[in-house]
């Protein structure tokens, strides 16, 4: 079985993914890890280096290879993954089960500004316009979000929240 999570940065993908994974049983990939460990840099480090279209054309390969080359795994996607090239159609051809783990714009800007230092897409952004970013951000990647099989309300307990995932899968 094929577990994709997707959401936006700081909606708990990775923690309740690994939780999940085993609850389940199975492996547990998280895609940006999962990159680092092919490329021997960071995340953060190939953008600064390579920029971002060369980091989607990366991730979407790196998307394929995982969902291609394991037949049981739950993948916690980065959250911009389902919102380029043909990552979403990928997605849902390739597994069984896709999650989108939905939360408030607050609640995502509280999550966001504890963890600002690790994600460079938001590191150089005030505090006060962290609110304005997330929710014109998240507008533009909903559309792909929403097309996840199921579409699951993230707050919660990771122990909630998997589950809830759960119950949804019929597991």
């Amino acid at each position: 079985m094929k577990i994709v999570l997707m959401g936006y940065m700081a909606s708990g993908k990775s923690t309740v993914g690994r939780l999940l994974a085993s609850d389940l049983e199975i492996p547990f990939i998280d895609l940006d890890d999962f990159i680092e460990e092919q490329e021997k840099k960071s995340i953060q480090t190939i953008f600064s280096e390579r920029g971002e279209i060369y980091f989607r054309k990366l991730e979407h390969q790196m998307l394929q290879k995982v969902l291609s080359e394991n037949e049981s795994i739950v993948l916690s996607t980065g959250g911009g993954t389902p919102c380029y090239g043909n990552n979403m159609q990928t997605i849902l051809e390739q597994a069984d089960h896709s999650v989108y783990l939905q939360m408030s714009i607050p609640d995502l800007v509280d999550r966001i500004a504890k963890g600002k230092a690790n994600r460079p897409l938001v590191q150089a952004i005030a505090d006060e316009d962290l609110p304005e970013f997330v929710g014109k951000h998240l507008f533009e990647r909903i559309p792909f979000y929403a097309q996840a099989q199921h579409v699951l309300n993230g707050k919660g307990t990771p122990a909630e929240v998997v589950a809830d995932i759960k119950k949804h899968l019929l597991l």
